[in-house]
């Protein structure tokens, strides 16, 4: 019988920001300064959630959800207002050091190397952050460079480099320590299909052979379908949906998006499972419903002949959030 250790455990956390508000007008202005308003935002609101080790949790939502308020509160950026956290059996507001020691953050928007030195240079001043011996250093430098294939431009400058390298570069810095969590906060973001995939392909062999587990947040479907086994949906600061990615692949990743460019004006398509978006003139853009119908038989269905280009995406993460908050609202 295997036993499953909890690395994460969140219970009733919330926490509140109290927020200037603007008034409109000569006197409410007059009056903002004196006697500015204020009000509470309840960014995080009684939220409950475990994380095992070894799990690749997608932790997902809106702008303004409170997911990075959460993950703040994880990593002892925040304190809680309320509830309790467990992290790595560390309370963050109490042992923000001592947890820096096991843990690691990437963040896609955000820079955390040196620019004018090189991924190694960037490395060797991690480690000695982390106060890792220089031998050992060396070599978790060598065996992280030949993981994330670094060699051929380890030696240079970050601000040399693509989007790309500099995103495997700084998941590699927060790798150094060895942590036993890592929190990814929009990893792929900017960058081409093609990298997007080598990153994935590499946060899941980091998986696979460190044994670290994963809190993903990411807008990128592909990220969350294609890396994550569960995924939980954060709306106005609640958690909407704990759940398998396979349940919510079956009942709410069912419809795609095809954008077709045509030579000319061409007959579409009426079957069911088929609803046509937009046209005009030879663009369409159409949505399939995989559940009635299949994408094949969909585009069989289409001249080959009249079509330019074709696209094929799922509907963005924020209409399907929307979709499950409303089913929510409807059944309570």
């Amino acid at each position: 019988m295997v036993i499953m250790t909890k690395v994460i455990e969140a219970e009733n956390l919330s926490k509140t920001f109290r927020v200037k508000r603007k008034e409109k007008g000569m006197r409410g202005s007059i009056q903002a300064i004196f006697h500015p308003r204020t009000e509470e935002i309840r960014a995080v609101d009684n939220v409950s959630f475990d994380v095992e080790e070894g799990e690749i949790l997608a932790f997902i939502g809106p702008n303004g959800a409170g997911k990075s308020t959460t993950i703040k509160m994880l990593t002892g950026i925040l304190y809680p207002d309320g509830g309790g956290i467990k992290v790595l059996g560390i309370d963050p507001s109490k042992g923000r050091r001592q947890l820096a020691y096991k843990i690691g953050t990437v963040f896609g928007q955000k820079e955390q190397l040196w620019t004018h030195l090189t991924p190694y240079d960037n490395f060797r001043f991690f480690g000695a952050i982390y106060d890792i011996p220089d031998g050992e250093a060396e070599a978790r430098i060598r065996e992280l460079s030949e993981t994330f294939e670094l060699g051929e431009f380890i030696n240079t400058p970050v601000r040399n480099l693509s989007l790309g390298q500099r995103i495997r570069c700084e998941i590699v810095a927060s790798l150094i320590h060895r942590p036993q969590i890592l929190f990814l906060d929009e990893p792929t973001i900017g960058l081409d299909p093609v990298v997007k995939e080598n990153i994935r392909s590499l946060i899941k062999k980091m998986n696979r052979e460190l044994h670290t587990t994963i809190f993903l947040t990411s807008h990128d479907i592909g990220d969350i379908e294609k890396l994550c086994k569960r995924i939980i949906i954060v709306n106005s600061g609640q958690v909407v949906l704990d759940d398998s990615m396979e349940h919510l692949k079956y009942h709410y990743l069912n419809k795609k998006i095809v954008e077709l460019k045509l030579q000319e004006e061409a007959l579409l398509p009426s079957a069911e499972g088929i609803t046509v978006l937009k046209k005009k003139g030879g663009r369409v853009k159409m949505e399939v419903d995989t559940t009635v119908i299949k994408i094949n038989d969909a585009l069989r269905q289409i001249d080959a002949e009249h079509v330019e280009d074709i696209n094929i995406s799922n509907i963005p993460l924020e209409n399907i959030i929307m979709e499950i908050y409303n089913t929510k609202a409807d059944r309570s």
